[in-house]
């Protein structure tokens, strides 16, 4: 009758620093990050309103209009429903990609500067 042994976990070894090894760590010279933390939390906020299919669609539409759009204008060229349509023209809005202003009971947009250099370096990764 052969006895079997209990199958023990692999035991990890451990590797040890050597003196080598700490001679390549801190030696080379690491580029600090330049972007300061204003223009950084601008930059995502950019990129997190332009993460969304309907939203670029949106700044498309409003970037190549010579002038300013109706937001029943803009609604007419998308399936979602008015809110949904003011709900995303807020979130570019509140990013800086796009202006409004309330003229009676209806809101006119436009693309702002910000938002139509970030289309354009959009277009040049397709």
């Amino acid at each position: 009758m052969s006895t079997t042994k209990p199958i023990q976990p692999a035991q990890r070894s451990r590797r040890q620093i050597t003196p080598s090894d700490a001679a390549c760590c801190g030696e080379t010279p690491i580029a600090q990050p330049q972007i300061e933390e204003g223009r950084l939390v601008t930059m995502v906020d950019r990129l997190k309103a332009l993460a969304d299919p309907t939203r670029l669609r949106m700044l498309e539409l409003l970037v190549a209009q010579p002038g300013e759009l109706c937001v029943c204008d803009i609604t007419s060229q998308f399936e979602q429903r008015q809110p949904t349509i003011s709900h995303h023209l807020r979130i570019l809005r509140d990013a800086g990609l796009i202006r409004g202003e309330k003229r009676g009971v209806w809101s006119y947009y436009q693309a702002t500067e910000a938002g139509i250099q970030s289309m354009s370096t959009l277009r040049s990764f397709a």
